[in-house]
């Protein structure tokens, strides 16, 4: 069980180091439409506009460079860029407090200026002429910057695997100290999920013999993403969405598709590249597709975690934000919708601990089976 766990402890730093080289470009989980090319620039301070619940969702499922507690409260993360000057380092607060607009017609749309940068949807590009440009089809002609910046999803993990390195290394530490003894204080809680995923998960998928070569990287994976999500869904830490932005998923998913693919024994391959047993002419459709399963599991792992995470966030917002337009029109409407609307987020917030239990365990199993097949023998 130590040795299980000691090893446990050094997978979460090459699982830190793969996830920030793909979370500091916050390019691929946010993609929103640009402004048109004709938009004119002012500075002047945006006129009163009606609740957009859409854009409020977004903003709070979204990566970011701040992490916002509540009202004007917020954590402003450090900015970091590399451009043809060298390495720029600055508070985002800078960006955040110089807020200027694009008015298209009836829209006013907003992008933050500080020196030679300018951040529109929370990508950062050179700005042009003091403010930001758009060709003529609408999106932003600036030049981007290489932006390793300390993210919100950034900053998420790091929390997450300071916890995991607290937590772990009590544990270890109650049994390099009382070796033999009954588990005490968090080796009571923590013993009980680390055989579940060594007797439930590993052993049936992978085989007794091979499953302790996986234990560290699949304890890693399922109290990593288990206690992202746990982050998630508490109120006023800054509304941490990790496992649902996709460069944090690519990164474990992609762990997942190179250590199937290592592993991979002569039969795995075998059974993959000319399957036996089966009529020549067959092959030639199964094989392409067997082959085509190598990168669709990954992707499935991936596409499954984001989209559940996500929606559950997306769901809770939902709801409140039909407080906020119901109000908009009405007091007594919005009391009334906001009444039914919080018993609502309650339920959803049980249902919500549920499922960030059920994908960390979703998740570990998925990838516990990969490496079965990938490893197991053949059977004649």
């Amino acid at each position: 069980m130590l040795k299980i766990i000691t090893t446990s402890l050094r997978s979460f730093l090459a699982l830190l180091s793969m996830a920030l080289l793909c979370v500091s470009q916050p390019l691929m989980a946010q993609d929103h439409h640009e402004e048109p090319a004709h938009a004119e620039h002012h500075d002047e301070s945006a006129h009163d506009e009606p609740f957009d619940a859409g854009a409020m969702i977004m903003h709070h499922i979204s990566d970011a460079h701040e992490i916002h507690i509540i009202g004007d409260l917020a954590i402003y993360l450090p900015v970091i860029l590399w451009t043809d000057n060298g390495l720029d380092v600055f508070s985002s607060s800078h960006f955040y407090h110089n807020e200027k607009h694009i008015s298209n017609g009836d829209e006013n749309h907003h992008y933050y200026v500080h020196g030679d940068y300018v951040m529109h949807h929370e990508h950062i590009y050179m700005a042009e002429n003091g403010g930001l440009s758009f060709n003529e089809d609408g999106v932003v002609s600036n030049a981007s910057v290489f932006d390793l910046s300390i993210t919100k999803s950034v900053a998420g993990m790091f929390l997450t695997i300071i916890l995991l390195f607290l937590i772990f290394g009590s544990v270890a530490k109650g049994y390099k100290k009382r070796p033999g003894q009954a588990p005490k204080g968090i080796q009571s809680f923590m013993e009980p999920l680390i055989l579940f995923i060594r007797d439930e998960v590993a052993i049936p998928s992978i085989g007794a013999k091979k499953a302790d070569k996986f234990m560290p990287f699949l304890l890693t994976v399922f109290f990593f993403i288990w206690i992202a999500n746990l982050l998630g869904l508490i109120p006023f830490i800054g509304g941490f969405n990790v496992t649902g932005t996709l460069s944090v998923t690519i990164v474990l998913a992609g762990i997942v598709f190179i250590l199937t693919t290592i592993n991979g024994n002569k039969h795995y391959w075998g059974h993959i590249l000319w399957p036996a047993g089966v009529p020549a002419p067959i092959k030639f459709i199964l094989v392409p597709i067997e082959f085509l399963s190598i990168f669709i599991k990954p992707a499935v792992l991936m596409i499954r975690l984001t989209a559940n995470i996500t929606a559950g966030h997306i769901i809770i917002l939902a709801f409140v934000s039909l407080v906020l337009i119901f109000g908009q029109s009405s007091a007594v409407a919005g009391y009334g919708v906001g009444v039914g609307s919080v018993l609502f987020m309650i339920f959803m917030f049980f249902i919500e601990l549920l499922v960030a239990f059920l994908q960390a365990y979703v998740f570990t199993l998925l990838a516990a089976l990969y490496f079965g097949d990938a490893t197991q023998e053949a059977h004649h």
